[in-house]
């Protein structure tokens, strides 16, 4: 049975058990259907055994060796990927900036952080790429026994994981990959490549991209390392199993007819907006990440315009350039709007 008719099955038994709201007590009224669903580790539901068989599932869908379901966001998958693979005194090489859960997982493994920079696009204002050059001049200094590289970054730069996974073998090191906001790559041809099938670790985002709640994530393992005792390390004993049904269910959709369809056509919708405003630059590897900068205006003039003017909340701005997010659930109409709202930047 899966976890989402886990959730389904109606109880016929009393329950002294947690949690104590029983299902049918709901102090919160506007989620008394999230009350209903959760459940915990009782023998009448006996939900770890679907959790087991909807992450062997999900192995197969991603063609990984390991899948684990994360309800703490990928903070806790990049997390338990360092305590697998790092021990006490051992370096890691990461990123100066980057998410603090790189930082954190280092200083929790015990081990030494060691930093690389990398190149800022002048015109965008934009971290660039992690590149092979710049990460072997830190390699051949020193011995690491990890190397984490997000991938893509917050606006959509891809560093080419594969030449730096061999990077990596050459010195023996494990890659892990934060590719929190590259959650849709594995279903569409016309995305970059996911790290998935290449990286030792590599963690994803459902919520960022992939339609997920939040926090729910993935952690994806294809070394011989077993990650489930660091995550029993840092996660909860009592998970959220609406969550974790929902991870279920957000894996079945992408991987779907209609989930893939609706990938496409929202790529699709994006290369028009993009081709209708001429007025405005667009940069990046990830067509989902709309990057843009307009001769008039400065990132954080072109912002404010968008919120204040238009009703347009953008993800990310700096000096140079405004980032608008996109994912499964970003619907024609919604671009239709920022199409508009982009066409009345003539008028800043």
């Amino acid at each position: 049975m899966s976890l989402i008719n886990t959730l389904r099955k109606t109880c016929q038994k009393a329950l002294f058990t947690t949690p104590s709201h029983s299902q049918h007590f709901f102090i919160f009224h506007k989620l008394r259907n999230l009350y209903k669903l959760d459940i915990s580790e009782t023998d009448i539901h006996n939900p770890q055994e679907a959790l087991s068989k909807a992450e062997e599932h999900a192995k197969k869908v991603y063609g990984c060796k390991d899948v684990s379901f994360l309800t703490n966001g990928s903070t806790s998958g990049v997390i338990a990927s360092v305590l697998t693979c790092v021990k006490r005194g051992e370096n890691v090489l990461i990123w100066k900036d980057a998410h603090p859960c790189h930082h954190n997982a280092v200083k929790l493994a015990g081990a030494n952080p060691v930093y690389y920079d990398l190149p800022v696009s002048q015109d965008w204002g934009i971290p660039l790429a992690a590149t092979v050059e710049n990460l072997e001049n830190h390699l051949k200094e020193s011995e690491f026994k990890a190397v984490i590289v997000t991938s893509p970054s917050y606006e959509g730069i891809i560093s080419n994981i594969r030449e730096i996974k061999q990077l990596c073998q050459k010195y023996g090191a494990y890659l892990i990959v934060d590719e929190a906001h590259g959650a849709l790559y594995p279903f569409s041809d016309n995305l970059p490549e996911s790290a998935v099938k290449i990286a030792d670790f590599t963690i994803q985002s459902l919520h960022k991209t992939a339609g997920g709640l939040n926090p729910t994530a993935l952690l994806h393992t294809n070394c011989e390392l077993d990650v489930k005792p660091a995550l029993k390390m840092i996660n909860t004993t009592s998970p959220s199993y609406p969550l974790l049904a929902s991870i279920e269910a957000n894996i079945n959709y992408l991987n779907s007819k209609r989930g893939r369809k609706q990938l496409e056509n929202l790529i699709l919708n994006i290369k028009e907006l993009k081709q209708n405003c001429n007025s405005c630059e667009f940069y990046g590897d990830d067509i989902t990440k709309i990057l843009i900068k307009h001769p008039k205006a400065n990132g954080f003039e072109l912002s404010e315009f968008l919120y204040e003017k238009c009703g347009i909340e953008d993800e990310k701005t700096n000096e140079k350039s405004t980032m608008l997010l996109t994912g499964i659930g970003t619907d024609e109409k919604k671009l239709d709007r920022l199409k508009k709202a982009l066409r009345k930047c003539n008028d800043l």
